[in-house]
């Protein structure tokens, strides 16, 4: 309990008054007065037979039942989605989790070929899913993220009990900051601790420090280690009538370098390194993102060319980066970046734009990542950046280690683990 008005309070703090009445009646609806269905309750013949054909009418390998309340149709379109969409192509029946504070669907709904979005909160419509499931002797799995505070250690030994095995995405450090709690919520331990004890898990890690982790507690045992990546066509295309904001065209007739960034806005982001950036009044700086904490706030002062314009939508983002010179991850080095694989650095390379990062790990891997270990290192990496502009084997660079992490890759090597023991 402690936990969710930890989260309640972060809420409050990030929306406002009026945006934390809406997110909390949200939230209430769909957590709790979603969990009975009438529809589903008076209707049970139909629902039986429709999840019933969808088990026998497609063609797949495996099911895979994704169990974190990440949302689907949400403007942060990330791993979850993709992953799940690649999965769903390569032999997986994926029933993806969803909620009405997310996708506002009440019951389930096909996204794709084998992909089906689902409300497990529905209490009826998933007994009826677990009922029709015994009756598929195929392969079945339970997956979720170490960031999930939602469901129990006894949730997944009930799964097991039932036939299913566990696939345990291992996507960050287990932090507070990023549950947007004081403390770490309990079921993200506790989970975290059965998985490091029991060797039967798959888990999947993300990032070298986090697959350490794995190693120092249970060996090389059902692990393997796929990053995170970008659906690379989509980078390909572009709206050439998109119409821009005022505030992003007065940017654009600056005419000055722009210097972008876009993603959460959070304590871990070096706010002194950008400002100092600012300063020397070459660039425009442009973040895109959320204030994920009330770290920006605390942080910056209107400073003179840094300019915050938002959120954007995922499949509007591209339009704005590719106007950028240089795309940044500007982050502090601390237990949470050391562990962080950034989705945005592989977007950055298939935008085919010269990248600069703080020295993170998962970083250092890539050739075309210019990194700053310090902040004088990070603006003379900048200047460096703005001459590889038009370079064409540094464009050729980008493109070929975009290609080989797209997120296609990144499903194969979650499969990859998993079929050895399948029959």
């Amino acid at each position: 309990m402690k936990e969710k008005i930890s989260k309640l309070v972060n809420v409050y703090k990030k929306y406002g008054f009026i945006g934390f009445c809406k997110k909390l009646y949200a939230y209430i609806k769909a957590n709790y007065m979603d969990k009975i269905s009438f529809k589903v309750m008076f209707n049970k013949k139909k629902y039986c037979n429709e999840i019933k054909n969808i088990l026998s009418k497609n063609k797949y390998e495996r099911i895979i039942l994704w169990r974190s309340s990440f949302g689907y149709n949400v403007p942060l379109f990330q791993r979850p989605q993709h992953i799940a969409n690649n999965l769903a192509k390569n032999g997986c029946l994926i029933f993806y989790e969803v909620t009405t504070m997310t996708d506002k669907i009440k019951t389930i709904k096909k996204h794709a070929n084998n992909l089906y979005l689902i409300n497990f909160n529905n209490i009826a419509l998933n007994k009826i899913l677990m009922n029709e499931l015994e009756n598929v002797f195929k392969p079945k799995y339970v997956q979720l993220y170490s960031t999930d505070w939602k469901l129990s250690v006894q949730n997944i030994e009930n799964y097991i009990n039932n036939g299913f095995k566990f696939i345990y995405e291992y996507i960050d450090d287990i932090s507070p900051e990023l549950a947007g709690t004081k403390d770490i919520p309990q079921n993200i331990i506790d989970k975290y601790n059965f998985v490091m004890s029991n060797k039967n898990t798959y888990v999947i890690v993300t990032a070298s420090a986090l697959e350490d982790d794995v190693i120092k507690h249970r060996g090389k045992t059902n692990l393997a280690s796929s990053s995170n990546g970008v659906d690379y066509d989509f980078f390909k295309h572009y709206d050439k009538n998109y119409k821009y904001e005022k505030d992003f065209q007065e940017i654009l007739n600056i005419k000055k370098p722009i210097i972008m960034y876009y993603g959460a806005l959070a304590k871990w982001f070096d706010y002194e390194l950008i400002k100092k950036l600012a300063k020397t009044d070459k660039y425009s700086i442009v973040l895109f993102g959320i204030k994920y904490d009330e770290a920006y706030d605390q942080n910056m002062n209107n400073e003179k060319n840094i300019y915050f314009l938002g959120s954007r939508d995922y499949k509007v983002l591209k339009e704005y980066a590719k106007h950028a010179d240089v795309l940044t991850i500007p982050f502090l080095i601390n237990n949470i970046t050391l562990a962080t694989s950034p989705v945005k650095i592989y977007e950055y390379m298939a935008l085919h734009k010269p990248i600069v990062t703080t020295d993170m790990p998962e970083c250092r891997k890539y050739k075309s990542v210019l990194i700053g270990k310090n902040h004088d290192e990070f603006l003379k990496q900048i200047e460096k950046a703005l001459k590889l502009k038009t370079d064409k084997k540094y464009i050729a660079l980008l493109d070929k280690e975009a290609k080989e992490n797209d997120w296609a890759r990144k499903a194969k090597d979650i499969i990859d683990l998993i079929k050895k023991d399948e029959k």
